[in-house]
């Protein structure tokens, strides 16, 4: 391991995995703390709402697994800090903060285009989380193409495409791991306010009408802030709506 790597999280690397959340769940149980799990090949790789998540060789699929003791409300607060991770970690890749921006509820942007999606995923019952696996896609040397994706999907960057840095999976892990756990500790001892509050200084597209399509209706309005809970906050002709889940559209 680096001699930056966090301290008491551990490390895997495969050759070749179905899915990296999959096998999250699979080894959870097992696992003393925290383990990053990085495929360099994905087979079975999947998005928010079941989306497939297509990953080139050489592109970035990697999930962290941990056992959170906190509830359920708290622990998807997680997608925060794992963004604010992200930002970090593409910031110390290519020398840039001015081409990044985080767009709710858990996608990274690169130049306005997508470079970077988490996938929360857990198990357990009731109030009672057993594990909570953060799966990360980043596209470092290709992004899918347009067509292969559904029409209203943000279009799609890659880190070399854009910034001409190349970077191999393992040395974005070893960027993305301290980054992760600096913010992991920021949230453990001061809670999500700070989180918050970073966040919403790197978000893009805020003061601005974004539309949100949720399962069962639309929304458009102008995009006033995150709340204490990670809802989206939207400021309607009629109304503030407060949002818990949806796709954003810009």
């Amino acid at each position: 391991m680096s001699s930056d790597w966090p301290l008491g999280y551990g490390k895997r690397i495969l050759a070749e995995v179905d899915s990296t959340n999959a096998e999250a769940a699979r080894i959870a149980g097992s696992l003393a703390g925290p383990e990053w799990i990085l495929g360099l090949t994905q087979t079975q790789g999947r998005g928010r709402r079941g989306r497939q998540w297509q990953a080139p060789v050489g592109n970035f699929t990697a999930t962290l697994v941990m056992r959170p003791t906190e509830t359920p409300d708290q622990i998807a607060l997680r997608s925060f800090v794992a963004s604010l991770a992200l930002f970090d970690a593409l910031e110390a890749a290519t020398g840039r903060t001015d081409w990044l921006s985080l767009k709710w509820p858990n996608d990274v942007l690169l130049k306005g285009g997508k470079v970077a999606g988490i996938l929360l995923e857990s198990a357990g019952l009731g109030q009672d989380v057993g594990h909570m696996a953060i799966g990360i896609g980043v596209n470092l040397v290709a992004a899918p193409k347009p067509e292969d994706l559904e029409a209203t999907a943000m279009p799609p960057v890659s880190v070399f495409g854009e910034t001409g840095v190349q970077l191999t999976p393992e040395a974005f892990l070893d960027l993305l791991a301290p980054a992760y756990a600096r913010h992991e500790d920021s949230f453990r001892t001061l809670g999500f306010a700070p989180i918050r509050a970073l966040w919403l200084s790197r978000a893009a597209k805020i003061g601005e009408v974004i539309t949100a399509r949720t399962m069962r209706d639309e929304v458009t309005g102008t995009f006033e802030t995150v709340d204490a809970q990670g809802n989206l906050v939207l400021k309607t002709a009629k109304a503030r709506e407060t949002i818990p889940a949806a796709d954003i559209f810009f």
